[in-house]
C-alpha cells in the first residue's frame, strides 16, 4: 500500500471519528435534556412546589382574617395568630430553599431567582402586620400588601416546572391556572366578609366585586378546558353540585340589590359556609389532578430514563469501541514496516515542526471539525435559554436562528464526508426545482441575508446531484459574501445556455488581478491531489465537488468590479420546466417587477426535502431573504425536530 493511500484511509478514519462524536454528542445532549427536565421538576416540586401551595392557602387565609380584624378594628384574636404562624413555617421552607444547593436545580436560576424575590417580600410581612396590629392600615391597603405578595408567589412557577412540549408541561400549566382562578375566589371572599362585618359595601366595592366575580368564573372555565379529562370530568361535576350551588346563590343575591350600600338576606355563616366549601373543592381538584397527572407521566418518565442511558451509556461504549479500533489502524498503517519500493517520504526543512505531508487536507479537516465544535456550542446554548423561557416572539426568532445553525452544521459533515471520498446519506431520487437548490444553498451561508436570488428559474436539477451542487454553490456564495464588503450583497441567477444552464454567483467585492484570478481558475480546472493551497480551502472544496457531480467552475471579473462565480450544468443534470429556453433566462442585472416567489408545492423532492422557505422579492427582481415582521421564513419541509 502507497503512502497515499496510507494518508487516505487515515484521512477518511479522522474524518468518521470526528462525524461520529459529533452526532454522538449531540444525541447524547438531547437524551439528557429530556431527563434533565424530568429530574428538574420532581425536584421543584419537592422542595418548593408544595411550600408555595401552602405559603399561597396560608397568606390566602391570613389575607381574610386581617382584613375582619381591621374592619373590626379589634385586637388581632387566636384564628389569625395561628395563620400568622402557617404562613411562617411555609415561607421558611422557601427560605431554605433558597438558600440551598440541590445539584438537580443547577439549570432553575431563574427559579431561583424568582424564589428570591418572593422571600424578600415576605421579609416584608412583618412590617404589615405591625402596621395592622398598630391599627395604622385600612382594610383596602391591608388587603392590597397580602395581594402583592401572593401574586409574588405565583410568578415562582414558570416553565420550569414542565417538561419540554409534554403532556405532563401541559397538566402543570392547567392545574397552575386553576390555582390562579382559586386565588380570584379567595379575594372575592375576603370582600364579602369584611362588608358582612358592616353590613355595607359601597359603590367602588360592589364594582371590584363585580368584577372579580366575572374574572373568576372566566379564568374557572379557561383553566378547566385546559384539564386532562378525568379532571376536566370532576371540574364539572363540581361546579354543577352543591358545593358551588350555595355559592353561585349568595353572589346572585349580592348582584340583586336594589343599588344601595347595605346588605340584606346574607349572613355571616352562610357566606362562610359556601365559601369556605367551595375554596376546599377547588383545592381539592388541583391536588388530585396534580397527583395523578404525575401517576400518568411516570410510564413515560422511566422510558425517558432508560433512552438517556442507552444513548448516553451504551453510545459512549460504542463511541470508544470504534474510536480505538481506528486509532490501531491509523497506528498499523502509519508506523507499520515500508515496502521495499517504498521509501519514507521527506519532510521539507521548512515545514514546521509536526507537519506531515498532507497536511493541508488536515488542516481543512481539522478546521471544519473545529466550526462543528462552535456551531454545536452556539446552537445548544440557544437551546438551553430556549428551554428556560416562556414562549414568545423572541423564541420564533431563536427558533430559525437555531435552524440555520443545524444547517450550517450539517453542510459541514457532509463536506466531510464528500472531501473523504465517500458518500453523504443525505440524497434525492427525483429531480428537484433548481430555485429550491439554490434557496437551499443559501440557508447553509452564514450571513444568508446579504444574498439575492433572482426569480424564474424553470430548471430541475437531477435528483442525485442536489447534494454536491447545494454545497458548491453555498461554497461560492460563502466566498462571495467573505470577500466583500458588509454593505453590499451577493446575487444568484441562473442563465440558460446551449450545453444545459448557468448558475451565476456574483459579488461587489474588490475582485482579483490576473494573476490571482488565473491562479484560482487552474485550482478549479485541476484540484491538487495534496489538498487545498493556502487561501483557498473554499475554491478547493467547490473544485472537488464540481468535479464530483460533472459541473464546472469558473471566475471571471463582474460588470461591477467584483467576481462573478459561473457554474455549468450539463444538460444531463439539468431539465428544463419553462415555455423555452429564452424565457428561461434571469439575468444578473435584469429588472423583474417585484414578485412574491414561492416554490412549486407539486414539484418532486424524493427522499427528502430541500429547507424551501418563502421569501420576498428584493431590488432588481432578486429575492430579498431578510425577515420582517410580517414574514417569517418556516421551513416548508424540515426532518425530524427534538420533540414531536
Amino acid at each position: 500500500m502507497t503512502r497515499d493511500e496510507v494518508r487516505l484511509i487515515r484521512v477518511r478514519l479522522v474524518v468518521l471519528a470526528a462525524v461520529l462524536v459529533s452526532l454522538w454528542s449531540y444525541a447524547a445532549y438531547v437524551a439528557g435534556q429530556d431527563a434533565m427536565d424530568l429530574l428538574r421538576v420532581r425536584a421543584l416540586a419537592d422542595t418548593l412546589g408544595q411550600p408555595v401551595d401552602r405559603l399561597i392557602l396560608g397568606l390566602q387565609t391570613e389575607r381574610r382574617l386581617t382584613a375582619e380584624t381591621v374592619t373590626r378594628a379589634a385586637p388581632v384574636a387566636a384564628p389569625l395568630v395561628g395563620a400568622r404562624e402557617g404562613t411562617d413555617r411555609a415561607a421558611a421552607e422557601i427560605r431554605e430553599f433558597a438558600e440551598g444547593h440541590d445539584l438537580r436545580l443547577l439549570s432553575a436560576g431563574d427559579v431561583r431567582d424568582r424564589a428570591g424575590e418572593l422571600v424578600r417580600r415576605l421579609d416584608g410581612l412583618s412590617t404589615v402586620r405591625s402596621r395592622v396590629d398598630a391599627g395604622r392600615l385600612d382594610p383596602a391597603q391591608a388587603v392590597d400588601a397580602y395581594d402583592q405578595v401572593i401574586d409574588v408567589a405565583f410568578r415562582v412557577y414558570g416553565p420550569e416546572w414542565g417538561a419540554y412540549e409534554s403532556a405532563l408541561a401541559a397538566d402543570t400549566r392547567a392545574v397552575i391556572a386553576l390555582a390562579r382562578a382559586r386565588e380570584l375566589l379567595a379575594r372575592e371572599d375576603t370582600l364579602v366578609s369584611a362588608a358582612l362585618i358592616t353590613g355595607r359595601l359601597e359603590a367602588d366595592e360592589r364594582r371590584g366585586l363585580t368584577d372579580l366575580v366575572s374574572s373568576q368564573r372566566y379564568a374557572r372555565g379557561e383553566a378547566a378546558a385546559g384539564l386532562p379529562a378525568d379532571g376536566q370530568g370532576e371540574y364539572q361535576r363540581l361546579v354543577g353540585g352543591p358545593d358551588f350551588a350555595n355559592l353561585l346563590a349568595l353572589e346572585d343575591l349580592l348582584f340583586r340589590g336594589d343599588g344601595g350600600t347595605t346588605l340584606t338576606g346574607i349572613t355571616v355563616p352562610a357566606w362562610r359556609a359556601a365559601a369556605d366549601t367551595a375554596l376546599g373543592a377547588l383545592q381539592t381538584l388541583v391536588t388530585t389532578t396534580a397527583r395523578s397527572s404525575a401517576e400518568r407521566a411516570a410510564p413515560g418518565a422511566a422510558a425517558v430514563v432508560a433512552r438517556t442511558g442507552a444513548v448516553v451509556g451504551l453510545g459512549l461504549i460504542v463511541v470508544v469501541v470504534l474510536l480505538l479500533g481506528w486509532v490501531s489502524t491509523v497506528r498499523r498503517l502509519t508506523v507499520g514496516p515500508a515496502r521495499p519500493d517504498e521509501a519514507p517520504v521527506p519532510v521539507p526543512p521548512s515545514a514546521p515542526a509536526g507537519t506531515a505531508p498532507g497536511g493541508g487536507v488536515d488542516d481543512l479537516f481539522l478546521r471544519l471539525t473545529r466550526r462543528n465544535q462552535a456551531l454545536l456550542r452556539d446552537q445548544l446554548s440557544l437551546l438551553d435559554g430556549m428551554q428556560r423561557r416562556e414562549r414568545s416572539a423572541e423564541e420564533t426568532s431563536e427558533l430559525f436562528h437555531l435552524d440555520h445553525l443545524t444547517t450550517r452544521v450539517r453542510r459541514n459533515v457532509e463536506k466531510l464526508i464528500t472531501l473523504a471520498g465517500a458518500t453523504p446519506a443525505r440524497r434525492w431520487r427525483r429531480p428537484v426545482p433548481l430555485l429550491d437548490v439554490a434557496r437551499g444553498a443559501v440557508a447553509e451561508v452564514p450571513e444568508y441575508h446579504r444574498v439575492l436570488i433572482a426569480p424564474h428559474w424553470p430548471w430541475s436539477l437531477a435528483g442525485p446531484a442536489v447534494t454536491d451542487v447545494v454545497h458548491l454553490l453555498s461554497e461560492l456564495i460563502e466566498n462571495a459574501v467573505t470577500h466583500s464588503a458588509a454593505d453590499t450583497t451577493v446575487r444568484v441567477a441562473g442563465e440558460h445556455r446551449p450545453q444545459g444552464c448557468a448558475v451565476l454567483v456574483i459579488d461587489d467585492g474588490p475582485g482579483l488581478d490576473a494573476s490571482a484570478l488565473a491562479e484560482a481558475n487552474h485550482l478549479l480546472d485541476d484540484p491538487p491531489p495534496d489538498g487545498p493551497p493556502p487561501g483557498f480551502a473554499g475554491l478547493y472544496a467547490a473544485a472537488v465537488l464540481a468535479d464530483r457531480c460533472g459541473a464546472h467552475v469558473s471566475l471571471r471579473p463582474s460588470r461591477r468590479g467584483g467576481t462573478a462565480a459561473i457554474v455549468l450544468l450539463p444538460a444531463g443534470l439539468v431539465t428544463s420546466r419553462g415555455n423555452g429556453p429564452g424565457a428561461a433566462t434571469a439575468a444578473p442585472d435584469a429588472t423583474h417587477p417585484p414578485t412574491r416567489d414561492v416554490a412549486d408545492p407539486s414539484a418532486p423532492n424524493g427522499d427528502g426535502a430541500l429547507p424551501t422557505r418563502v421569501r420576498h422579492a428584493g431590488p432588481s427582481g432578486f429575492e430579498n431573504d431578510r425577515t420582517s415582521l410580517d414574514t417569517v421564513e418556516i421551513p416548508i419541509a424540515r426532518t425530524a425536530r427534538r420533540h414531536p
